[in-house]
């Protein structure tokens, strides 16, 4: 069955018919990131209006490989066991040239972890729970229909025009976050642009609903006979539905190739038969791009509207949600008066950071991918042809290095000796089983102190976690114990195997500066 894209409600704001009072923080775009970040503030007590100039979700699948990170970062916000139980689980990734298969990986294969590696889920469906989870909301206004028009700053508050079917209305906020995509208004208005690189390339997108036996595994081919000289992709998604990408070129004419007489002959021979339902069809092209700063003034951009970045190795909407786990406490505290200005400044250099670290991997897919004529394509296949016994040069075949969370460089925090590499400052708290839970689950949203095999006496809420071999393997390492200050964002800010109170003080205050 097709997805039914039903209307959310439209209310006439109040606005319309007298001066609203200036709210904490207005997100333009109710889209998966702004959502997301609606709920994060939420968890925080903050209020927030969300101002979206549609009332549906998006149209097609778009985004649908939701990685064990974003899984977390839903499951803090109430819908990650929706979100993994409507979707289709996978972790394992085959890679073939031509029809030979090279190699296959396994991106979780220890246990003891709550979240999959990945699960393919349409965005629809992620923007339909995000949405059914904000109205539900005491803290969340959603306004469909209402579309910002114009926007002006100063040092108080962001002024935002807002167009309606009922007529215009404005609004005042400390803080303005732009979570409204790749072609961001608010960025248009403020005469901001992306530096990077626009890829000369093409790909087509195509949904298609079909009864099929295949495993729910990742399908990468370089070359293959049903589309000689280009590369393709398949996925596997809930309700039926299969996602590939074909690699056009790019003298290949957008509007030509979404054509139904064009695409179903492509799809046809990629599944070998013409049973099957065209659900939906794109055609895009390559894009490596970020603004310069994520933060302007009371004007935050968070998502595509602050990077883009090729969809091969799903660090788009992957990158989006660490953006509102960075973000989310610190416009909180800000709001509270626990922190200062320079607490979003950190939110710009760390995501500018998680930016360009997906800005380099998607770059280096699509330059393997799609490589010039002459010695780069040369190179391609050298590696190619090589890679069926060569461990070496299978390790340099880039169809996507899948997304992972950055390690944010935290200088100068505190960092114990000899404990495990995985789990140093900057990194994401592992997951592991705690009783009939999990360890992330335990730590939540707030600022904590995780104390295994010890107790410190602090005024920051204590998680003492129950010691068993995970947790050993992944906290511990070779030490007897260790104490682990957790960030809200489920970062982990410092380490130490005995701290004094003074030095998880001094800790928490680099953070709330």
């Amino acid at each position: 069955m097709p997805y039914d894209y039903k209307p959310f409600p439209y209310t006439a704001p109040p606005g319309l018919t007298a001066p609203e009072p200036r709210h904490k923080v207005v997100i333009v775009g109710a889209g998966p990131i702004g959502l997301a970040l609606a709920l994060e503030l939420a968890q925080h007590g903050m209020r927030s209006v969300v101002l979206d100039d549609n009332d549906v979700v998006s149209i097609g699948s778009r985004a649908i490989c939701w990685s064990k990170r974003s899984l977390e970062i839903l499951d803090r916000l109430g819908i990650g066991e929706t979100c993994a139980e409507k979707g289709v689980t996978w972790k394992i990734g085959r890679t073939y040239h031509g029809d030979r298969e090279l190699f296959n990986f396994d991106l979780l294969p220890e246990e003891g972890h709550k979240m999959p590696a990945f699960v393919n889920l349409q965005q629809y469906y992620v923007e339909q729970f995000l949405a059914e989870a904000a109205l539900a909301s005491d803290l969340i206004e959603l306004r469909f229909k209402n579309k910002v028009s114009n926007i002006a700053q100063n040092g108080e508050c962001v002024t935002v025009s807002v167009d309606t079917p009922d007529g215009s209305y404005q609004v005042e906020a400390e803080y303005l976050v732009a979570c409204d995509g790749a072609r961001s208004p608010i960025r248009n208005m403020m005469g901001l642009d992306f530096d990077g690189e626009l890829f000369e390339e093409r790909f087509l997108i195509a949904d298609i609903e079909m009864q099929a036996e295949t495993p729910p595994e990742r399908w990468f081919w370089f070359e293959p006979t049903f589309h000689p000289g280009q590369s393709a992709l398949m996925h596997k998604q809930p309700d039926n539905i299969y996602r590939i990408d074909l690699q056009l070129g790019w003298d290949a004419d957008p509007e030509a190739e979404k054509q139904p007489e064009v695409v179903i002959p492509r799809i046809e021979k990629v599944v070998g038969h013409g049973d099957f339902r065209l659900d939906w069809v794109s055609v895009y092209s390559f894009q490596c791009r970020r603004l310069e700063r994520f933060v302007h003034n009371r004007v935050v951009f968070a998502g595509d509207s602050a990077h883009v970045v090729s969809p091969f190795g799903a660090r788009g909407g992957n990158g989006g949600m660490q953006d509102v786990d960075a973000l989310g406490w610190r416009l909180a505290g800000l709001m509270r008066g626990d922190a200062g200005l320079a607490i979003l400044e950190d939110y710009n250099t760390e995501r500018v950071h998680g930016a360009d670290e997906n800005i380099f991997h998607s770059a280096g897919a699509t330059k393997f991918m799609s490589p010039a004529d002459g010695p780069e394509r040369e190179e391609r296949d050298r590696i190619l042809a090589q890679a069926a016994t060569d461990p070496e040069a299978r390790s340099r075949i880039n169809s996507g290095r899948l997304s992972v969370p950055c390690v944010y460089p935290l200088q100068g925090a505190p960092d114990g000796a000899n404990l495990p590499d995985a789990t140093r400052p900057g990194s994401v708290a592992l997951d592991a089983p705690q009783g009939d839970g999990w360890l992330l689950n335990r730590l939540g949203g707030g600022m904590k102190l995780l104390c295994i095999g010890c107790s410190v006496e602090t005024d920051v809420d204590t998680v003492s976690a129950d010691l068993n071999d995970f947790v050993a393997r992944r906290y511990l390492g070779e030490a007897k114990q260790a104490v682990y200050l957790i960030r809200p964002d489920q970062v982990i800010a410092a380490r130490w195997i005995d701290p004094k109170p003074a030095e998880i003080d001094a800790a928490l205050a680099s953070i709330w500066r």
